[in-house]
């Protein structure tokens, strides 16, 4: 049986100012119990430790604007910058814990481990959802109530006393404009007021893993399995520049 330490809401306010201070828009904390019967890869990934950091980077909302029906290559810069950028503050994240007394494991933000099912160690958008950062769209990403889809996250697995952060509301309501967008037909329009049993119940994945790393992934300058069309039609986080804060959950 793990042992569970005593949560400490100072030591993880502080991690969190720590973690925006190395270039994050959000973080969250969420318990990993359940996950426990996720699909991971090692299947024991999670046997150590009883927390998952979230940690999130918005994407600038300008360069989904100039997307019309395909990726383009400033997208794909764009994508790959913020991956190495979350890379980089789960890193350090994880010294950070290291110099506490705690495990801590990142896990790297764009690592396709089944290239067929497309899955990779755990899901970044599964953990962020639990940790509060936003909630799950009917095109099955993450939406933050500030910048939308707009986003890329990775997670740190830990064993550090941290709070844990709690799921927020559904606010996709009726709202189809990812579905009607999709080039494909991917997205079946399916809500849901926490989260899908399973992808099968919102999108067709094959629909859509055969454009990405078909078509879109073939054009010059691309090179990667992305679209961002669906990112670029909602409407959270579609407006001007949102000069608040960054989000601490």
């Amino acid at each position: 049986m793990k042992r569970r330490n005593p949560t400490n809401v100072d030591f993880t306010n502080k991690l969190k100012g720590e973690i925006i201070a190395l270039g994050a828009d959000l973080v969250g904390v969420a318990d990993i119990t359940p996950f426990n019967q996720a699909r991971l890869t090692p299947p024991n990934l999670l046997d150590p430790y009883f927390r998952a950091i979230s940690v999130g980077v918005r994407l600038p909302a300008a360069v989904f604007e100039q997307i019309i029906d395909r990726p383009t290559p400033l997208y794909a810069s764009v994508y790959q910058t913020a991956n190495n950028l979350l890379d980089q503050i789960a890193f350090r994240t994880a010294g950070i814990l290291q110099g506490h007394g705690s495990d801590a494991l990142p896990i790297p933000a764009s690592q396709v481990l089944d290239k067929k099912n497309w899955y990779g160690a755990i899901s970044h958008k599964a953990v962020g959802r639990m940790a509060g950062l936003g909630w799950q769209g009917k095109s099955l990403l993450l939406v933050n109530p500030l910048y939308g889809p707009r986003i890329r996250l990775v997670t740190v697995l830990t064993n550090a006393p941290l709070n844990i952060d709690r799921p927020i509301k559904n606010r996709c309501g009726k709202c189809m404009l990812c579905r009607d967008a999709c080039p494909v037909g991917a997205i079946k329009g399916v809500n849901t007021e926490q989260h899908y049993k399973n992808r099968s119940e919102a999108i067709y994945l094959g629909r859509c893993a055969e454009k990405l790393a078909g078509e879109f992934s073939k054009i010059p300058g691309v090179g990667a399995p992305i679209c961002g069309i669906c990112i670029k039609v909602c409407p959270f986080g579609r407006k001007k520049a949102d000069l608040r804060k960054p989000e601490i959950k």
